[in-house]
C-alpha cells in the first residue's frame, strides 16, 4: 500500500449528466483500492460527495476541508476521518495543498479551475512536484486544454509546462499515472520557467 494523499478537485452540483458521477464514483473505488487516501472539500453534495462516498466505503480514509461559511451552509459531510474549518478559501487551498501528494481535477466550476490552476502554477515554479492530472470526462477540459496552447504557442510559457499535468480520459487512466509517478523534490532553473532570461 503506498499511503499517498490524492486531492480530488470537483463539483459541488446535483445537476449533472450521470457521466460525472459515474466516473467520480469509479475514481473514489480505484482509488480506494489502490491504497490511496481522499483529501477533498468536504462537502456531501454534487461530485464531491460521490468520489469521497466511494472512496470511503472502499477502504480510504478521508479528509474534508471547507471554510466556515460553506460549512454554516449545511452542506459538509459528516463521514469524513478528519475535518478541517478554515477561515476563507485561501486558507482551505492551502490546507488541501498541506495534506496532499497528489491532485487530480474532475470537472467542475470556477473554483475547480482556480484550485488547480494555482497548484499548477505552484509546480511550474518549483514549489512542489505533485502529479497533476486532468479527469476529462466527455472531454469537458477540451478547450481549456487549446487555451493552454495558446498559452505556449505565444510564449507566455514555455512548451515544456505541458510536462506540469497529465490527461486521462478515464478513472483508471488517471489512477495508474498516479502509481507510476516518480513522487519527490525537483530542482527548477529559471530556464525552466523563463523563455528568455536576462
Amino acid at each position: 500500500m503506498n499511503n499517498k494523499n490524492i486531492c480530488v478537485f470537483c463539483s459541488s452540483s446535483n445537476t449533472l449528466a450521470n457521466e460525472y458521477y459515474a466516473d467520480a464514483e469509479i475514481l473514489g473505488e480505484l482509488l480506494a483500492k489502490n491504497g490511496f487516501n481522499l483529501v477533498y472539500g468536504g462537502s456531501n453534495v454534487g461530485t464531491m460527495y460521490s468520489v469521497a462516498k466511494t472512496a470511503k466505503q472502499n477502504g480510504s480514509k478521508i479528509y474534508g476541508v471547507m471554510p466556515k461559511k460553506l460549512y454554516g451552509f449545511g452542506v459538509y459531510s459528516d463521514e469524513c476521518d478528519e475535518f478541517y474549518l478554515t477561515d476563507n478559501m485561501r486558507e482551505r487551498k492551502t490546507k488541501l495543498d498541506e495534506l496532499s501528494d497528489g491532485v487530480i481535477a474532475m470537472p467542475g466550476g470556477f473554483g475547480t479551475l482556480e484550485e488547480v490552476s494555482e497548484i499548477l502554477c505552484h509546480k511550474q515554479l518549483g514549489y512542489n512536484n505533485k502529479p497533476i492530472v486532468f479527469l476529462n470526462t466527455n472531454g469537458f477540459f477540451n478547450d481549456l486544454f487549446k487555451f493552454f496552447n495558446n498559452i505556449t504557442k505565444e510564449s507566455f510559457a514555455k512548451n515544456t509546462a505541458h510536462n506540469l499535468y497529465y490527461i486521462a480520459n478515464t478513472p483508471k487512466d488517471a489512477v495508474e499515472y498516479l502509481l507510476n509517478y516518480t513522487y519527490g523534490s525537483k530542482k527548477v532553473t529559471p530556464e525552466d520557467i523563463y523563455t528568455a532570461v536576462r
